[in-house]
């Protein structure tokens, strides 16, 4: 046989290789091409328009200064909206360098380092009266912002706020086990989620938490289980099991590694028989608040979980959304609340921020 030949013929027998590992690669990945753009499993271009609408209309709500404010009844928690406005932005895979909404990442970031107090807390003023909540979403925020920075001395700036902040939550634990909303003012259900959420971002991004704040609040959580296999608002508040509650406490006993504790086990039990007895999904006076924390619930527990909720609550979610400015109003508390939590819970297939991640 002629050796030019043989090696043609050699040469188009891999080439039919590689053509068959990748027909075989693009049918099982769970990524699906769409034009040029390689979207996860679930993620549709309708979705991908609408979450572009949701990040347009976050980055026109900022402030100057780089707080987000905006709440339906008046009130104001600029670090609580401005933390969860980043989140938003940083689940897109934007840093305060890199992205589309690189400017309104830095910015974010500016404006909830300037609201760190003296004592760790980190709260615009009093934050209506409630600024442990702002506290553990900053928390949140910066710790995931602290390992994307690459500016030395914005990530410094970064390092000591986390800490004095995890310092803040720690001293701040009730004897129980929990949180509410000042530090040492006694505990409940919907702080104490926010507070454990905050402490596994700063570990993740390499920071110490004292090992007994975490398994003194997995207590504070098992003694608020109910008959029903959720979780109370309060140890004092009797059986009357509130479902975001109980839904925000699998993602944060999953955080803590509780992924098979029998409390674990029975709040998702609990949660996940609630969604799957109403057939429209989950309807509740906090549908935004308990979306964002079962939504990181079902993700993270597996494909049987998130393969039944999310392309239900992806539709719900695009066909909600305002047609004028592409905002979603949550829970009451306003627009940028909404959209922030929506376009969490539409981002997390997107995997950039590791506490979101299985």
């Amino acid at each position: 046989m002629d050796t030019k030949t043989e090696h043609g013929s050699e040469m188009r027998n891999d080439q039919r290789l590689i053509i068959c590992l990748l027909s075989v690669f693009i049918l099982f990945n769970p990524f699906v091409v769409k034009g040029e753009e390689l979207l996860p499993r679930h993620m549709t271009p309708a979705t991908v328009k609408s979450i572009k609408r949701g990040l347009d209309y976050l980055a026109k709500q900022q402030t100057a200064a780089g707080s987000f404010q905006t709440t339906q009844d008046g009130s104001t928690y600029p670090v609580s909206m401005t933390s969860l406005a980043g989140i938003a932005f940083l689940a897109n895979g934007n840093t305060s360098s890199r992205g589309p909404y690189a400017d309104q990442v830095r910015k974010a970031t500016e404006y909830v380092l300037s609201q760190a107090q003296e004592n760790g807390l980190i709260a615009a003023g009093s934050e209506n009266g409630r600024p442990m909540y702002g506290h553990g979403f900053s928390l949140l925020f910066l710790s995931s912002v602290f390992g994307m920075e690459t500016d030395a001395k914005v990530r410094a700036r970064i390092g000591k706020v986390v800490k004095n902040g995890i310092q803040l939550t720690a001293s701040g634990q009730s004897n129980l086990g929990g949180w509410i909303y000042t530090p040492g003012g006694g505990d409940e259900g919907s702080v104490t989620v926010t507070q454990m959420q905050g402490l596994r971002a700063a570990h993740n991004a390499g920071f110490t938490v004292p090992k007994g704040t975490i398994e003194n609040a997995v207590r504070y959580l098992e003694l608020c289980q109910t008959p029903d296999g959720g979780i109370r608002y309060s140890y004092n508040s009797g059986n009357d099991t509130r479902l975001p509650i109980s839904a925000a406490a699998i993602t944060c006993l999953y955080s803590a590694g509780e992924y098979e504790s029998p409390l674990a086990e029975e709040c998702m039990e609990y949660v996940y028989g609630q969604f799957k007895s109403r057939k429209n999904g989950f309807r509740s006076g906090h549908y935004f608040y308990l979306n964002l924390y079962a939504s990181q619930a079902f993700y993270q527990a597996g494909d049987e979980y998130w393969n039944a909720y999310f392309p239900g609550q992806r539709d719900s979610l695009i066909k909600s959304q305002s047609k004028k400015d592409g905002s979603w109003n949550g829970d009451g508390v306003g627009p940028v609340f909404g959209t922030s939590v929506a376009l969490i819970v539409m981002q997390l297939p997107y995997k950039y921020l590791p506490i979101y991640q299985r």
